[in-house]
């Protein structure tokens, strides 16, 4: 069980439908995207149950949200872009946790991705009715993961997801690495462009408010 919980960490900072294939780049403000995650060979050895893990972005303007559904540890992570705030909800076998990010935090965990460079490569490839091209991202600490991306649809919010704050389109495809070097690899499913409503957004009850060293406590 700590390894679902770490795993689940990793994601923190982190911390993205169907629409019809776009022939023109097109910025936009609302999305809900579903992905699958695939997660290392060794870890699903060691824990069967993280098999069928996915994960959903949505955006709205300023705000954006990521599910993670580990199925047994569930993550959800509501960033607010204009407030620079971010609020970490984690549901563990039915015991619900609130960690609250100020803006100092924020910051901080922005710092993380500021300098990640993205190199385009000549690989392409078609996700979700999406035409992607791979680039390979490069990380301040000299890690690098692969993604591949869409430039038919261009984020207004850049800080959606701080992760691809540089990258020049949207993620349909990515790594993600763990502490241990291995990769997880998430790819989209379906891309939904209508307008997301606002309650998405909204704190879910029932939450235990802690603060962030508590939660590393809980983690181990």
């Amino acid at each position: 069980m700590r390894k679902l919980l770490q795993i689940g960490g990793l994601l923190a900072g982190l911390v993205l439908g169907l629409a019809t294939p776009l022939l023109a780049q097109r910025t936009i403000s609302d999305a809900r995207i579903s992905y699958t995650v695939e997660m290392p060979q060794e870890q699903l050895q060691m824990e069967a149950m993280f098999a069928g893990s996915s994960m959903t972005q949505y955006m709205r303007g300023n705000q954006s949200r990521i599910d993670m559904n580990f199925n047994v540890v569930n993550y959800i992570y509501l960033l607010n872009a204009q407030d620079e705030t971010v609020i970490t909800l984690m549901d563990n076998h039915g015991d619900k946790y609130l960690i609250r990010t100020d803006k100092k935090g924020y910051e901080q965990d922005t710092k993380k991705y500021r300098n990640t460079k993205f190199t385009d490569q000549s690989e392409t490839r078609e996700i979700a009715g999406f035409k992607c091209r791979k680039a390979i991202g490069k990380m301040e600490d000299g890690s690098t993961f692969d993604v591949y991306y869409t430039l038919d649809l261009v984020p207004e919010n850049k800080y959606y997801n701080r992760r691809f704050m540089n990258l020049k389109g949207i993620p349909l495809e990515f790594e993600i690495v763990t502490k241990t070097g291995s990769k997880m690899k998430v790819t989209a499913t379906k891309v939904d462009l209508s307008p997301v409503p606002a309650s998405v957004f909204d704190v879910p009850r029932g939450y235990r408010e802690i603060t962030a060293d508590e939660l590393k406590k809980i983690r181990g």
